[in-house]
């Protein structure tokens, strides 16, 4: 598939459209995936299936089609007919596996037995469940301190497996409980949490039939969750502006057809959706931004309006330290935020105008935003820009960082993190009888570092593909194969998966749309989504074999086996997810409202929202206000330290992913199609890079070269055989693909405070092949 030479050609249709009818039908009829025929109509609706896909909200009233190309293709790729069989491992070792690209591994199949790692003859080898359970028991019972082991969590995991989990991590005696958000939206929570004291959206999806203007920073919907674009154009049909900042020009933030519109689909109209685009800088959205709140200021002191451009009361009533704001951004010079942002003065004083003219504005975001060093700074800019209006806590205003994993949200208010809240800690001492620990536990990166210096013995995992996702992959993945004890929860293979240490067991569980059936009863399990609604999902396929758990059972059946002496009943939490609904409840109290009375609420239509603080103007901070956080703009980041050692021919690396994808998922199109939006096909091996880029660096568009990262720490990275593809970029800044662009990424790049994998901000070198 990924053989072939095809020209890369921009792609000049709309986005959606004719195009994302043909991928769905390729997403179903390609993997001989027809059982998802039965399942689409039922995804994303009340009492149906939560779309595996993410988490973006189902809508609030009645559609009869809320789902988009993107979760057909993860429905298909889950209800697949083929299948990764003990026979099917005995005939490859796990060598012979590694060779494998992403595609290769995801295509193999459905898991269908629990597999132990045979290391005489390199190859996973079918043992029973209460061997594998009983042997992970062992493990874990034999390592010298509670925290040589780590626990981490996917966010496609449901309420009713991440509760069971976070509390067996402590009932063993640890906080380490990294998970995917720690990899994306951590810094978003963090910096929320600072500003308005909740570190979610104050949105909701109704909110969109209210905004009045919308700012789109770092996001590309049309193929990380491509419902949104529906949503942006009803807003822009009624006369919502939309105004995107984003370094790369996203075809579906420029035209979207939407294939659920009649008019548009027979007569080959389209929406163009973005009213102002503003080509930023990679990580030039805070200094965008800082010059957004200046034009507002210097507008302000001229306004001749009653009141003027702010909103004077909500700022007394509710916040605390404009003066201190006002001081900071006034400092800032037009000629380094211009220099700094990529954009003029005079776009940035339009789209703040813009902004300033509207009543209710909402701002979203995703990981464009989260992963760089200055993550936490930019958004709580973000945030003083909103405040300064009032465009928090009133219909069809907002701050929405989009999620992408379906149940990431919902993992976080069931306890999966490495930082519990003091009122979680006491809540599960009050129900469960033991005092858990309360240190902070190993984030995603720590637990890197943790496997690379020796400390980390022990990693389970939830799903996910933990060291792939994450920086410096290569040598995450060997670390991985000197532990004592892997454990993995999967549907499907991935590449963490063929680095088993001395222990390796491989765990199949059922899918979200597989029928779930304990002690005689079917199941069903609840997840969270963006904006804090939770509501119910119930598969209802045949599962993909008879040898599959749900993942309740074997998290539960792990902690059994791991503490015969606990006093917990575990078994009854793998077998009545109803008991476990009521013990999420009991820990809550006192320190998560809403789930009062949780079995009746999620039973309802369309399930139930968690309440949202400061979406009702109560602020939960130090000061009992809205905090402006006033941030200058940055004097040392990455890319200034690279250059001093390397020289000029650094250059930016963002990693991106293709609409072929879903974060480390990358499926199979018979057709080749790699990324519509983008017109790449047949490869992945590609870098975007800018024409004055190029020329600068003396190479030309189709040339091949290899990526070096201009390291910092001293250790050799490099990527080789790279196709560099000429594109509409700014300055310095070059794209390539995740998850096959992380080897260049180094775990000292983090974000300030969050410790988030700065992804988009990767100082690389661009080498003669």
């Amino acid at each position: 598939m990924f053989d072939k030479f095809i020209p890369i050609q921009a792609y000049d249709k709309p986005a959606g459209g004719f195009g994302s009818l043909r991928g769905t039908a390729s997403a179903l009829t390609g993997n001989g995936a027809f059982p998802a025929l039965n399942t689409l109509p039922r995804v994303n609706q009340p009492q149906g299936i939560d779309c595996p896909g993410c988490a973006y909200p189902d809508s609030p009233t009645d559609k009869a089609v809320d789902f988009c190309e993107q979760g057909a293709w993860a429905i298909s790729h889950e209800a697949t007919p083929k299948r990764a069989t003990p026979a099917h491992f005995a005939k490859h070792t796990v060598t012979e596996l590694r060779r494998s690209e992403e595609w290769q591994l995801e295509a193999i199949g459905r898991l269908t037995a629990p597999m132990l790692y045979d290391r005489a003859s390199d190859t996973y080898r079918e043992i029973e469940w209460e061997q594998a359970f009983s042997l992970a028991g062992v493990a874990l019972r034999a390592l010298d301190h509670p925290n040589r082991a780590v626990f981490y969590a996917s966010g496609r995991s449901s309420n009713e497996a991440a509760f069971p989990y976070q509390l067996f991590a402590r009932a063993f005696g640890t906080n380490n409980l990294p998970d995917s958000s720690n990899y994306c939206h951590e810094s978003s929570g963090d910096a929320l949490r600072l500003s308005i004291g909740v570190g979610k959206s104050t949105v909701t999806r109704e909110d969109f039939e209210h905004a009045e203007a919308v700012f789109v920073f770092g996001q590309n919907p049309a193929t990380n969750h491509p419902r949104m674009l529906g949503d942006l154009r009803h807003a822009k049909l009624r006369g919502c502006k939309i105004v995107v900042f984003n370094p790369l020009l996203e075809r579906g933030l420029q035209q979207f057809t939407d294939p659920q519109a009649a008019g548009e689909m027979l007569t080959g109209a389209s929406t163009a959706i973005a009213d102002e685009y503003c080509q930023v800088r990679v990580g030039g959205d805070m200094a965008a931004i800082t010059g957004m709140i200046k034009a507002l200021l210097e507008a302000d002191d001229a306004s001749t309006a009653p009141g003027g451009l702010l909103d004077r009361a909500f700022i007394a009533e509710h916040t605390q330290g404009f003066e201190a704001l006002q001081t900071v951004v006034c400092s800032q010079d037009w000629a380094d935020i211009e220099r700094d942002s990529g954009l003029a003065r005079a776009q940035i004083e339009h789209v703040a105008r813009i902004y300033a003219e509207s009543n209710a504005t909402i701002s979203t975001w995703c990981m464009g935003l989260t992963q760089h060093e200055y993550a936490i700074e930019t958004i709580q800019m973000l945030t003083n820009l909103m405040l300064l209006r009032g465009n928090v806590g009133k219909p069809g205003a907002g701050l929405m960082p989009v999620r992408g994993h379906s149940n990431v949200q919902g993992d976080r208010t069931v306890g999966i993190t490495n930082r519990p809240r003091a009122e979680w800690l006491q809540g599960l001492e009050r129900v469960f009888g033991f005092q858990p620990p309360a240190e902070p536990g190993l984030d995603a990166v720590a637990t890197i570092n943790g496997l690379l210096d020796g400390s980390v013995h022990a990693f389970t995992g939830l799903g996910g593909n933990f060291a792939v996702a994450g920086p410096d992959s290569p040598r995450v993945l060997a670390a991985l194969s000197r532990c004592k004890l892997t454990v993995h929860i999967a549907t499907k293979l991935n590449r963490t998966h063929l680095y088993p240490g001395e222990t390796g067991l491989l765990l199949p569980c059922l899918g979200r749309t597989e029928h779930d059936e304990q002690a005689g009863a079917q199941q069903f399990v609840s997840v969270e989504d963006t904006a804090s609604m939770v509501h119910a999902s119930t598969g209802r396929n045949r599962p993909a074999s008879g040898k599959l758990r749900s993942e309740p059972f074997i998290v539960t059946e792990l902690a059994r086996h791991t503490l015969p002496e606990s006093k917990i009943d575990w078994a009854l939490m793998g077998r009545d997810y109803d008991a476990t609904r009521e013990l999420i409840e009991r820990v809550a109290q006192g320190a998560v409202a809403g789930f009062e009375r949780y079995n009746a609420k999620i039973r309802r239509k369309r399930g139930f929202h968690l309440p949202n603080t400061a979406a009702q103007r109560v602020w939960k901070t130090d000061s009992g206000k809205a905090n402006f956080a006033p941030h200058a703009l940055p004097q040392d980041s990455i890319m200034q330290r690279a250059r001093a050692v390397h020289g000029d021919r650094v250059v930016c690396l963002a990693t991106v992913r293709a609409h072929r994808q879903y974060n480390t998922t990358v499926y199979f199109d018979p057709k080749g199609e790699v990324d519509r939006y983008r017109g790449v096909h047949h490869t992945r091996k590609v870098l975007f890079v800018g024409a004055a880029t190029l020329a600068r660096l003396g190479f030309k568009d189709g040339d091949t070269a290899n990526l070096r990262a201009a390291s910092l720490d001293g250790i050799d990275r490099v990527v080789t055989g790279y196709r560099l593809v000429e594109y509409p970029i700014r300055g310095d800044d070059v794209f390539g693909y995740f998850p096959e662009l992380t080897p260049l990424s180094s775990p000292d790049l983090t974000a300030r405070g969050s410790n988030t994998p700065a992804f988009k901000e990767v100082p690389i070198l661009i080498e003669k092949a």
